[in-house]
């Protein structure tokens, strides 16, 4: 049954009717205006009218057998008024006033008006049709009455792409007919003639009822009689015209036609309907049945892996020791075996039973479903619980393990340490005897005798050092014998031996000292002047070296102070030389004196002086050396001295002009700041002034053009820093850059300001207070609002985000609406405030724009599937009763999901139940936890 319920719009109807139809597609009362004028000559052709009575009568009697009555003459069967007030009560699904049933002329009137009056109830205007026409059986007057109401029940109501009414009902077939060939749809006569497009919309719908491919367009009769028959035998639209009858006519009546095909538009529009409905059902099924094995994939894994720990604890909880340390360092390696293999895997299965587990609970709440609650022992906190028991008993096991590995392996360990220690003992006392025993200071020299003497006490220091590691091969020796070590007679042995040579050592080693020093007092008195000798000569040497160094290093400066620096310290190096010089002739004359003296006494100095290898030749040649090198340093130091007070220069130019650019380049991205927040005049007129502004910075190019030039010298001078300014070249390109690209984005975002207020509707006040409202919050003046500025501004402006909606109450104004929020204490729930930041804070700055802020205040909410809408959708399909067969939902639905809902319906109790009935409504509340399922 086709559904004509509509809303109570007011529309006109008649020549002098003035008001607006619904939707696009121009004034509906002009047209209907137009209607009546062509009605009064049109009714008169014989042909036409003919049409109309065809199809009017058999448009009322579709709708009549739903009552169980049809009418035969519509100039007749409507005069008394009954069958009328019945038709109007079966389309329009309301009870009109109880009808006379008397049988007099009065009684018809009374019984015509009550239905013309509902009939202008529901904003039709009737013009020049009266009860006493309709009594009287004035056919023209009543195919109007008839006409008028197929216009306000079946016509008015199709809206196609913002058309309704006959531009509406006109679109739609021409959207679904457009791609089948030989049709052309642009009226509701002439292009139906030939029978093609009554079949083209059924083959669009229905195709397998049609084989339009074999449709001639030259045989009109054929193609029209063929449509009419399957649209009557399958799509239950009864025949209400003769195909003779509309090609027998040069142009068919339009009304008729219009009438005919509002039939089919009815038709499949129902069927679109259940589409959807079983579409809402299946997407509703899918979540659910998606839960379900998430929940049967849960319950496995989760006895899986308790199952583990169960078998697994035990293994741990085994401490039997073994007797060699083989079968200890066994069970030890199948125990990192199980660390390595056994166990990862199964904590990768954990954390994916904790991830399905979050994953469910996250899909159950989104769908509005009740949360998953595992079955005894195995949730979460469950798992975690055995899990922490493994982990207590992996640990005391690993601890064992190590424990009596080290038990075992000590014996051994001790054996292996005291063999270790003794042979590197031997091997350091190896030579030892031999060396103290050495006369070799008996031929030396003064500094021999002193090296080794030194090299004495160092072996005297090392023999003292080997103490500790004697004494600890005599305490590992006594170790294993109070533990019984089976090879104690050999330790011992070797022990004793270490002992005794240690004692030879010391003996030795105090002899050999007496002698080297009885020697040394020999031949100190001619070592004496060797010693002063050297002890001058090194560092004079080595300040002649560094002075070398310094005379010959390359320097890097930068600036004007910098080489000034170095020639400072150049002239107070050049001050020091009469010094030097001074210095370097008394280390010469001791060097002559000690050569006197051996000479004088005879002595035979063995080669050259043994505290230094400097020499006197070695100090003049390098004295001549220096004396070279000064020179040259003053010619280079001046030379950088006149480089850099050329670059100085360079650096002062380059400023000067910085100085300049680059405060007026913040002065401007700090203008361009107010005037993004500001709101004088109109959006047009700010862009046309931040326009105006952009050029005038884009003239100022020239200027960093030159500071461009200046900064190309800087660089081909290897110039790097400049004390003059604060701003570099980057700076300042990275300053315009910036600038130019504020300018630009604030020119953009006036630019989708006027979008956003042209596309959504919002006034020029409204934006204003939205811009008011949000630069109030904007403390900063970022051009940005923070959580809780945002959240703030929110209610400022009414906006109750717990509803999702903008809620005025009553007639208050903004400000009042503001005040109460106040004086309440209202607040926005967090969970709901935190998806709208999701919204308009996709990224997650943390900072919501002025245009993201518009964007949010103008969008429309949508909506989301609840229990009620899933009731209605499977009212749909059980053809609105209470209750829905097996038969239809396999019908509607695909074979899986079918079969999921007859599965879970239970048997409907209702006071109209039938055999095979389901109660769809509570499987319905059931998806969404108002009930077991």
């Amino acid at each position: 049954m086709v559904d004509y319920h509509a809303a109570n719009q007011s529309y006109q109807y008649g020549p002098s009717s003035g008001g607006n139809g619904a939707g696009g597609g121009g004034s509906m009362g002009d047209y209907m205006a137009q209607e009546d004028d062509w009605d009064r000559d049109l009714l008169l052709d014989p042909a036409w009218e003919k049409q109309q009575r065809k199809t009017f009568t058999a448009w009322c009697n579709s709708h009549l057998r739903k009552a169980g009555t049809q009418i035969e003459n519509i100039d007749e069967d409507f005069r008394d008024g009954l069958k009328l007030m019945l038709l109007l009560e079966v389309i329009s699904g309301e009870r009109l006033p109880k009808p006379e049933r008397g049988k007099m002329r009065v009684h018809k009137i009374n019984n015509v008006n009550k239905a013309l009056d509902f009939i202008a109830s529901k904003g039709v205007k009737l013009v020049s049709i009266g009860a006493e026409e309709i009594v009287d059986g004035n056919a023209k007057m009543t195919l109007g009455m008839i006409w008028t109401i197929i216009l306000r029940f079946a016509i008015q109501d199709i809206s196609v792409e913002e058309t309704s009414a006959k531009e509406g009902l006109l679109l739609w077939c021409q959207r679904k007919t457009a791609p089948y060939k030989n049709v052309n749809v642009q009226n509701f006569h002439i292009s139906w003639k030939d029978g093609l497009a009554f079949n083209a919309l059924i083959h669009r719908h229905r195709p397998e009822l049609i084989e339009y491919d074999k449709l001639r367009k030259d045989d009109p009769v054929t193609n029209l009689n063929n449509a009419f028959e399957v649209a009557e035998k399958y799509l239950d639209i009864p025949k209400m015209l003769d195909a003779e009858d509309i090609v027998g006519t040069l142009r068919p009546d339009e009304k008729a036609i219009m009438t005919y095909v509002s039939c089919f538009y009815h038709a499949f529009s129902g069927a679109q309907k259940a589409e959807t409905a079983a579409n809402r059902i299946c997407k509703v099924l899918a979540v659910n049945q998606e839960n379900e094995h998430l929940m049967e994939d849960y319950e496995r894994l989760a006895s899986d892996l308790l199952e583990w720990i169960r078998r697994t604890i035990p293994w741990l909880e085994d401490r039997v020791p073994q007797k060699t340390i083989q079968e200890m360092q066994q069970k030890l390696e199948d125990f990192r075996d199980y660390r390595r293999v056994h166990k990862p895997p199964k904590v990768q299965e954990k954390c994916q039973l904790e991830i399905n587990f979050n994953t469910l609970q996250t899909k159950l709440r989104l769908s509005n479903r009740p949360a998953f609650m595992p079955s005894e022992g195995r949730m979460v906190s469950d798992i975690n619980n055995c899990w922490q028991h493994l982990e207590q008993a992996e640990k005391g096991y690993e601890e064992w393990l190590l424990n009596e590995i080290r038990r075992l392996e000590r014996l051994d360990h001790l054996a292996e340490k005291f063999r270790q220690k003794a042979s590197i003992h031997e091997a350091w006392t190896d030579g030892k005897e031999a060396m103290l025993k050495h006369r070799d200071y008996e031929t030396a020299t003064l500094s021999d005798i002193k090296a080794l003497i030194r090299k004495h006490e160092a072996f005297e220091s090392d023999l003292a050092a080997h103490q500790d590691r004697v004494e600890q091969i005599a305490a590992i020796a006594q170790e294993l014998n109070e533990l019984d070590y089976y090879d104690s007679h050999n330790v011992n042995t070797r022990c004793q031996k270490i002992c005794d040579q240690w004692d030879a050592l010391g003996s030795l080693t105090h002899s050999r000292r007496e002698a080297l020093e009885k020697t040394e007092k020999q031949l100190e008195t001619i070592d004496q002047l060797h010693l002063e000798y050297a002890k001058r000569a090194a560092p004079f040497n080595n300040w002649m070296e560094s002075a070398m160094e310094d005379l010959q290093d390359m320097f890097i400066v930068h600036t004007i102070e910098e080489i000034e620096g170095l020639i400072s310290a150049h002239d107070q190096f050049k001050s020091t030389l009469p010094d030097a010089d001074r210095e370097r002739e008394a280390i010469l004359a001791i060097h002559k004196e000690a050569q006197r003296i051996a000479e004088s006494n005879h002595i035979k100095l063995s080669g050259s002086n043994p505290y230094t290898t400097v020499t006197p030749q070695i100090i003049n040649s390098k004295w001549e050396k220096v004396q070279q090198l000064v020179p040259k340093r003053d010619h280079a130091l001046l030379e950088e001295q006149s480089k850099q007070q050329s670059n100085e220069h360079l650096r002062r130019q380059f400023a000067s002009q910085a100085n300049i650019v680059g405060p007026w380049i913040q002065t401007k991205m700090e203008e361009i700041g107010r005037i993004s927040i500001e709101m004088n005049g109109t959006l047009e007129d700010q862009l046309s002034h931040l326009k105006q502004y952009e050029r005038s910075i884009v003239d100022y190019k020239p200027n960093l053009d030159l500071l461009e030039q200046q900064h190309q010298l800087i660089q081909e001078a290897l110039i790097f820093d400049n004390k003059h300014t604060n701003y570099t070249m980057e700076h300042i390109r990275v300053g315009w850059e910036q600038l130019l690209t504020t300018i630009a984005r604030t020119i953009n975002e006036i630019e989708n300001q006027i979008l956003t207020r042209d596309a959504k509707g919002i006034s020029q006040e409204q934006m204003q207070e939205f811009r008011a409202s949000f630069n109030h919050f904007d403390k900063d003046h970022g051009g940005a609002l923070g959580p809780e500025e945002f959240k703030a501004c929110l209610i400022s402006l009414g906006y109750d985000v717990e509803n999702d909606r903008q809620k005025q109450t009553g007639s208050m104004d903004s400000d009042d609406f503001r005040a109460l929020l106040i004086s309440t204490g209202y607040s926005l729930g967090d969970a709901e405030f935190n998806r709208i930041m999701s919204v308009v804070d996709p990224n997650h700055s943390g900072l919501v724009t002025f245009q993201a802020f518009i964007d949010f205040m103008s969008r429309e909410t949508t909506d989301t599937d609840t229990a009620d809408q899933v009731i209605a959708s499977f009212k749909v399909l059980a053809g609105d009763k209470n209750f829905i067969t097996a038969e239809e939902l396999r019908r509607e639905l695909p074979p899986d999901q079918a079969e999921y809902c007859i599965a879970r319906m239970a048997p409907y109790q209702g006071p109209d139940a039938m055999p095979g009935a389901l109660d769809y409504k509570s499987f319905s509340t059931a998806l969404y936890g108002e009930s077991d399922l």
